[in-house]
């Protein structure tokens, strides 16, 4: 007898439509004023959705997710992983603080290693993002790592420091490179040489994913390997000076900079140099890893490749061993949903574009790459803009839409994932009016996604994977800024059944959040959600 059979739920009718989960990537639940871009944008086919299916609001931030406390806001990464795995797992900067509490970052054979580097006369190289915006790193954790190198006596350090602007306000650069460079002075003493070398704003610097643009990691290897760019004093001189120059600059976006002396730029790696990236979160740090790991590299000209040793925080993609050494192991997720849907025979589809690709795919399958079973699985790739996403707000909604509706029809796909990625990436922007059309968008293609699934007598789910649009601007003292990084806010769960082949009822679930969503879908599919899953937030009706 076949796994599909006995899993099957109790009672459970078939119906010939697919199960569609669609992720709002970005659209939280906000308050309801005018700082909320999905409440002030018009979404008839939302509010319609909300008010008719099965409802409930999803946690989706701090604990909920893995990270270490309910003031770290949620992130895609994290978010998909919950979604995917059914179960909460310690994420990212848990991980990394436990780690670093415990010593355990330092025992291994990588740290290791950077201290051989290190005694031989090499330089010891911290490459990453400056900010406690908790979602691809934290500078507490920088400053841990700085700590040690004075420890171990570590004579020379360097830091190419990325601005966030993103994840934390968008102007608060100096902020945090201010007290990089207090803290790298007070370090430099007793022989030590301790300085910031380099930097840029994160999405024009080093820090692409998804093989969007691979300018922007050429951009931060002429800037951290070469020594090439704009020379300025220092990495404070150098943000104030961007501020002065353009009072509309924002650090995300804040061209690269190199730190010279005389001249010369005073930290470009060398030949017996250790490099350590010290981000955690994996989508944007595959690239710049592929640029240190890989000999036979062809995406861009190096012009002169370091012979280093590289380490990541963490192996940010276990499959194609990304990069090679690295300090903290990332969470082993196995047993996800996907792979349950393999092993009972589901078909299954999965879409979005190029920036949101990943986390249909990677993150939804705990950080694995590739097919799980081919031949039960389809997944497809809209290639994203290569444009400011304010400046085209719509993004590849409609591909997407187009593709999923073309998927319905031809019926061999009991499960469809996607992800609208409007949301997020124009709500970084905190442009308002792109962000009210980017919700709208989605809205739009929502309705027509809709009916195609109402037309194959299917269910769908709709969610999101945290908040963003959902605040567009804070105050305060009386002024309005920009508010572009994520929310703590919950995320919608609202479930629409479009044949009615089985009474679904919410189930009484304490406390839902994104890790409840995996185990409803396969109540929705008929199969018995797997014991290690968080519980599903439906039951049968007798």
């Amino acid at each position: 007898m076949k796994a599909e059979q006995t899993n099957r739920a109790s009672g459970y009718v078939p119906f010939p439509g697919p199960v569609v989960a669609v992720i709002l990537d970005g659209m939280g639940m906000g308050p309801k004023d005018g700082s909320d871009g999905v409440h002030v944008a018009h979404t008839p086919v939302l509010d319609s959705l909300l008010g008719t299916g099965l409802f409930t609001p999803l946690k989706a931030h701090g604990l909920a997710v893995g990270l270490p406390s309910d003031g770290d806001m949620g992130n895609s990464e994290v978010g998909h992983n919950a979604l995917g795995a059914g179960r909460i797992f310690s994420q990212g900067a848990k991980l990394v603080n436990e780690a670093l509490d415990s010593g355990r970052i330092f025992e291994g054979a990588t740290w290791a290693r950077v201290l051989e580097q290190a005694r031989q006369g090499g330089v010891v190289h911290f490459i990453g993002m400056v900010s406690d915006g908790n979602v691809h790193s934290h500078i507490d954790q920088l400053f841990k790592l700085i700590d040690r190198c004075v420890l171990e006596g570590i004579t020379t350090v360097r830091v190419h420091g990325l601005l966030d602007g993103r994840d934390v306000a968008a102007k608060s650069g100096l902020h945090y490179f201010r007290a990089l460079e207090e803290k790298l002075a007070a370090a430099s003493v007793e022989g030590r040489d301790y300085r910031i070398a380099s930097g840029g704003g994160r999405m024009v610097t080093t820090m692409d994913r998804y093989n969007a643009d691979w300018r922007i990691v050429e951009r931060g290897w002429q800037a951290h390997v070469l020594g090439e760019g704009r020379f300025f004093p220092s990495a404070t001189a150098a943000i104030q000076t961007y501020y002065d120059e353009d009072p509309e600059q924002t650090d995300q976006y804040m061209d690269s900079f190199v730190i010279a002396e005389e001249g010369q730029p005073v930290g470009t790696i060398e030949d017996g140099d250790a490099v350590i990236l010290f981000n955690y979160r994996g989508d944007r740090a595959v690239e710049i890893s592929r640029a240190f790991d890989e000999v036979e590299f062809r995406e861009f000209d190096r012009r002169r490749y370091p012979r280093v040793f590289y380490a990541g925080m963490m192996q940010y993609d276990g499959d194609a061993r990304i990069p090679n050494h690295y300090l903290v192991e990332p969470p082993a997720i196995s047993g996800t949903l996907g792979e349950y849907l393999c092993e009972q025979g589901v078909s299954s589809y999965a879409i979005s574009e190029t920036q949101k690709f990943g986390h249909v795919t990677y993150f939804w399958n705990g950080n694995r790459s590739g097919y799980i079973d081919e031949q039960l699985e389809r997944y497809v790739e809209i290639p994203s803009d290569r444009v400011p996403f304010d400046q085209r707000p719509w993004m590849k909604a409609e591909e997407i839409t187009v593709a999923v509706i073309q998927a319905i029809a031809e019926g061999r796909h009991k499960f469809i994932r996607l992800n609208y990625a409007n949301g997020d990436m124009v709500g970084h922007t905190g442009v308002e009016s792109s962000v009210r059309i980017a919700v709208e968008t989605v809205d739009l293609c929502l309705g027509r996604l809709l009916e195609a699934v109402k037309k194959a007598g299917g269910i769908v789910l709709v969610t999101a994977d945290h908040g963003n649009a959902d605040c567009m601007w804070t105050e305060k003292n009386g002024q309005r800024l920009p508010m572009v990084a994520h929310t703590r806010n919950p995320v919608p769960c609202v479930i629409q059944d479009y044949n009615q082949a089985n009474g679904f009822a919410l189930a009484p679930v304490e406390q839902p959040g994104l890790a409840n969503v995996a185990a409803t879908l396969c109540t929705l599919l008929g199969l018995t959600p797997p014991a290690h899953f968080e519980p599903s937030l439906l039951c049968l009706e007798a």
